[in-house]
């Protein structure tokens, strides 16, 4: 049964004028499309093993907690499997409102919003911080950090970080990671503090999402707005490799690893699918096409799937890492623009944001049907569940070891 919350829907499309606006209000894309296609389709048993003998595992990354498993680098986030530094946190529903400059606060028992909180001009993002005890506000283009207590629903004084588009943290809790995606570069900050250690210039344009391999030691990061993947060195703060999309207008969002640590999958908005390659070999990556306006990428809590929102549909595609392959697509009555989320800590419920129609979702995982629409500000975008199970936190809307 589905609980209507929204009355009303939108009657037209939002259209950006200009660059920085399209950079703000599409939230990682202006659009959705890409008519024509590249039919490179992917494998059925995904990228061969090499015949030759592997070498030798470098250690990982200095400081990293070891993963709970070295198959699953998910195992950490089992349902209900909290943190004690986050069990007596308030389960709650974080919505940054880009057009708002507020950040709607919904409980997930009552699918209604309890709070909304002014905060600086086009929030972006919620991530939670590696320690998991704070979660940072990415002011885009206000040019600060907002910090919440999660424990009292409290937002804290603003700190002053340019261009914070996303926000992520290294796998050993050393350094805060800030995509900023206008000024072209990835500053490498004080976790706490937030003050800058060291700016690593790229060439690319539209910096904004990433995801970290196994051993911690290098992350892949997507370009929105050049349609390329940047390889950067954890230690070193350095980039390390760079390579073009094979698909003309590409334009990837966000970024997943595999949980056997083997792949890497990147959501593109423009080829309507994921792009498969292997993160140590770096090489030419496959596409899956998935949906028109692929966009965000979520595990399950069983690390058996990955829930795939197709923003320009309405729909979200269910692939399957054992079967490697797509198996289900889910798609929500009236339609709508799933963008961001995350999963409950129960694993039962996937939330996304409804980035053009001022609405959150609330979808069952085991069946794919729409529990709720949950009326919020303008422009959600990267919405955070939390708290989530795990030990630490990666960054961006959640992402947990």
């Amino acid at each position: 049964m589905t609980l209507h919350l929204k009355l009303t829907r939108r009657t037209g499309a939002v259209v950006a004028a200009g660059a920085v606006v399209a950079a703000a209000l599409a939230g990682c894309g202006s659009g959705s499309g890409g008519d024509t296609r590249e039919n490179e389709a992917l494998g059925t048993k995904g990228i061969q093993k090499s015949s030759e003998p592997e070498p030798k595992a470098a250690p990982g990354l200095p400081g990293m907690p070891p993963l709970l498993d070295k198959k699953d680098v998910y195992a950490a986030d089992r349902p209900n499997r909290l943190s004690p530094v986050v069990e007596d946190f308030p389960s709650r529903i974080y919505v940054p409102n880009t057009t708002s400059n507020t950040v709607s606060v919904i409980d997930p028992k009552t699918y209604q919003v309890i709070d909304t909180i002014d905060v600086g001009v086009q929030p972006q993002h919620v991530v939670p911080s590696w320690d998991m005890k704070t979660l940072w506000v990415n002011n885009n283009r206000g040019h600060t950090l907002t910090p919440i207590d999660p424990k009292t629903g409290k937002a804290g004084k603003p700190v002053d970080v340019h261009d914070p588009y996303n926000l992520y943290f290294t796998p050993n809790g050393k350094y805060a990671v800030v995509m900023a995606s206008m000024d072209r570069e990835l500053v490498f900050r004080d976790p706490h503090t937030m003050k800058e250690v060291k700016t690593e210039p790229v060439s690319c344009y539209g910096v904004n999402h990433a995801d970290f391999s196994a051993d911690g030691r290098y992350f892949i990061v997507s370009c929105e707005f050049s349609g390329e993947l940047l390889k950067v060195d954890t230690e070193k703060m350095k980039v390390v490799g760079q390579q073009k999309l094979p698909f003309k207008g590409a334009m990837p969002q966000d970024v997943k690893i595999s949980p056997d640590g083997k792949t890497f999958y990147v959501a593109d908005m423009m080829a309507d699918g994921m792009w498969v390659l292997s993160g140590d070999k770096f090489d030419k990556p496959k596409l899956l096409h998935t949906g028109k306006g692929t966009h965000g990428l979520y595990v399950s809590r069983d690390s058996r799937e990955m829930y795939v929102s197709n923003r320009g549909e309405g729909t979200i595609s269910v692939f399957d890492f054992p079967k490697n392959r797509l198996t289900k697509k889910w798609k929500l009555p009236q339609g709508g623009s799933p963008d961001m989320g995350g999963v409950s800590a129960d694993g039962n419920t996937l939330w996304l944001s409804g980035r053009y129609d001022s609405e959150v979702y609330a979808i069952d995982t085991r069946t794919g049907v729409q529990i709720a629409r949950i009326p919020v500000g303008g422009g959600p975008h990267g919405l955070a569940v939390y708290p989530q199970p795990g030990r630490y936190s990666l960054g961006h809307t959640g992402i947990f070891r």
